[in-house]
């Protein structure tokens, strides 16, 4: 299919984090042309852009050739229509989709209907992940809504909305360091950088079509992610009672690094990745990684995926670096201390203190679960 896939765009953030006036002006923005966006009413969402023409379907087109339209019943069937109006030359060119989630909505399931369908991932590529917080109310949010954790914890992009009117900068500051204490890996904007421009929300994916190259480690986050193997870690003995209590969600966030120097088996990958799934699916609220194959170590497997839904494995055509081997950065929410590295260790032949051999493993895969 000429022009597919189509990167898309998840917008979300707490109630009150600004996603409307965000939105608003990316859709002013040249760049964002052939562009639609999918919300999920108007009434929710105040569009002040100049709309023209034609407003039926649950479409708006906007003057500059952007798209509004709501997400009907389910949002598979509104992407599916996208693709027929640009099939039947009812849409000129769709160059992007952003797709804005409601306030309180947990991002798993929008991103699980992008990666899952078995058409759609044909027609479409997650481009990434843009969070928005409010620099005001951030902290208290994060404490109250494990929601908002979450919405944190699978962002390629967080973006601080408010920051001027915070009246303490040590607050600020506090803020951004949880944040990236709960996603590593994250590229942090403050919102007066997107102002001059919207290159630095977009193009998070791992594969750059214009310059026919793929940054790894940024899409990893890897610089960032991989001395927080550990952030397992707790803050019991430190008697610091109150603020573990008050950030509780956080401490249920883990991001895991793994690293595994030269070529592994597909059929050991395979099934790491589905006893994952099938064991704690419902905790891995997000997975990225670059697998150096046993049978062609000269093409790397890049696999994406979001709790029980694993995006179909692509290969690259070559490394894009001189650095090979398997890199997996996993963010889970509620996982057993110690299971993920554990069960990577089984089927990578690395085995570490109290990790079951592989061929038990094997034979009882929810063995490592109880332990």
């Amino acid at each position: 299919m000429s022009g597919f896939p189509i990167p898309v765009s998840v917008l979300t953030g707490f109630l009150g984090a600004g996603k409307t006036t965000l939105l608003n002006r990316l859709l002013k923005d040249p760049a964002l042309a052939d562009t639609a966006v999918i919300i999920n009413e108007y009434g929710e969402v105040a569009i002040d852009h100049l709309l023209v023409e034609q407003a039926s379907d649950g479409i708006i087109q906007l003057s500059d050739g952007c798209l509004c339209c709501t997400v009907r019943g389910e949002l598979v069937d509104t992407l599916a229509d996208l693709v027929d109006r640009l099939q039947t030359g009812r849409i000129a060119r769709l160059a992007r989709v952003i797709v804005e989630t409601t306030g309180l909505a947990d991002p798993a399931p929008v991103l699980q209907s992008i990666m899952a369908h078995p058409a759609l991932v044909q027609a479409f590529r997650l481009d990434g992940v843009i969070t928005l917080i409010d620099a005001v109310n951030g902290n208290a949010t994060l404490d109250a809504h494990v929601e908002a954790v979450k919405q944190v914890a699978v962002a390629d992009r967080i973006v601080l909305s408010k920051a001027d009117l915070v009246a303490d900068p040590g607050d600020l500051e506090t803020l951004r360091a949880r944040l990236r204490q709960i996603n590593p890996g994250v590229r942090l904007l403050d919102v007066g950088e997107t102002k001059t421009g919207v290159a630095a929300l977009f193009d998070c994916g791992l594969y750059n079509p214009a310059t026919k190259s793929a940054d790894v480690r940024r899409w990893l986050g890897e610089e960032a992610a991989h001395d927080h193997d550990h952030h397992d870690h707790d803050h019991h003995g430190h008697g610091e009672h109150d603020h573990e209590h008050a950030h509780r969600h956080d401490q249920r966030v883990r991001t895991h690094s793994l690293v595994h120097d030269g070529p592994v088996p597909f059929s050991a990958i395979e099934m790491f990745l589905d006893l994952l799934r099938s064991t704690h699916g419902e905790r891995l609220l997000r997975m990225k990684g670059v697998i150096e194959l046993q049978e062609d170590p000269s093409r790397p497997l890049v696999v994406h995926g979001v709790q029980k839904i694993l995006h179909p494995p692509a290969r690259l055509p070559s490394w894009p670096d001189s650095q090979r081997g398997t890199r997996l950065v996993l963010i889970t929410l509620d996982m057993p201390d110690d299971y993920v590295r554990r069960l990577f260790a089984a089927f990578t032949n690395r085995p570490s203190v109290d990790t079951p051999d592989r061929a038990a493993l094997e034979n009882n895969p929810l063995a490592i679960a109880g332990r």
